[in-house]
């Protein structure tokens, strides 16, 4: 990866650059059997309408606290890097009455009506569906973010050494962000190609990490698992073989 990048979203610039086609989330809810891989573009494009809807639409600013509420999964990793594309903070499962927006994912929408700004939720429904009925008060992500413009700019350029992310009651500027999850790519062995399979939580900077941050830091991918426990010795084994797992995390 490029030695110059300074924020999260720099990093996936260079990892478009290197080579779009390549797999970055490999995503799998071991309750639901679902499976979903997005390659760097597909990821970027996602990231781009997400950048874009907010924005645009929910009017965020650099600076602006985004409560985020949702688990491992491929739809929370794009928020993380529409937020980082912004200028916003990602206040990982953060206060929503302290925030200026929120993001919830189903099972937190109670928490989440403590937000006095704007609402989005996310159905977390297999292929990005929508909820079948949106919940009051809230944006429904799946209806907003298909129409977003596929490039994003933002309106002011990111400050690598503003807050960018918020999590376990302590915050990183986006270079701070992106030096340690260098460090941890190094601690985790991982290289350009490399495929690290992990079921941590994204409640935790370590969580985060190896999630998202380290494999795209290291130009490597991530095989981010949901609910792994259910799967066994034996489902782990033959998914590190049919995965091509390099690395775990687990």
């Amino acid at each position: 990866m490029n030695a110059t990048d300074r924020t999260p979203a720099d990093l996936l610039r260079s990892a478009l650059a290197a080579d779009p086609a390549r797999p970055l989330v490999t995503f799998y809810d071991d309750a639901t059997g679902e499976r979903v891989e997005l390659s760097v573009a597909t990821f970027a494009n996602w990231v781009a309408k997400t950048a874009n809807l907010l924005q645009g639409d929910l009017a965020a600013e650099p600076g602006d606290r985004l409560a985020l509420l949702l688990p491992a999964h491929w739809q929370s990793a794009v928020w993380l890097l529409a937020c980082s594309s912004v200028g916003v903070i990602a206040d990982v499962q953060g206060d929503p009455a302290g925030a200026d927006l929120v993001v919830s994912g189903p099972d937190t929408l109670e928490a989440a009506r403590a937000c006095r700004g704007e609402r989005v939720a996310l159905a977390l429904r297999p292929l990005g569906g929508r909820f079948p009925q949106a919940p009051e008060g809230f944006a429904d992500y799946a209806v907003e973010v298909p129409s977003q413009g596929d490039r994003f700019t933002p309106f002011a350029p990111v400050d690598p050494d503003a807050p960018a992310l918020a999590v376990g009651g302590g915050e990183l500027t986006a270079a701070q962000l992106v030096a340690r999850a260098r460090e941890d790519a190094s601690a985790l062995g991982l290289t350009a190609g490399s495929r690290l399979l992990t079921g941590r939580t994204y409640d935790s900077w370590e969580g985060l990490s190896a999630g998202l941050f380290a494999p795209l830091a290291s130009g490597g991918s991530v095989v981010l698992c949901r609910h792994l426990g259910q799967l066994g010795e034996d489902g782990l084994a033959k998914r590190v073989e049919s995965e091509r797992v390099t690395n775990t995390a687990v």
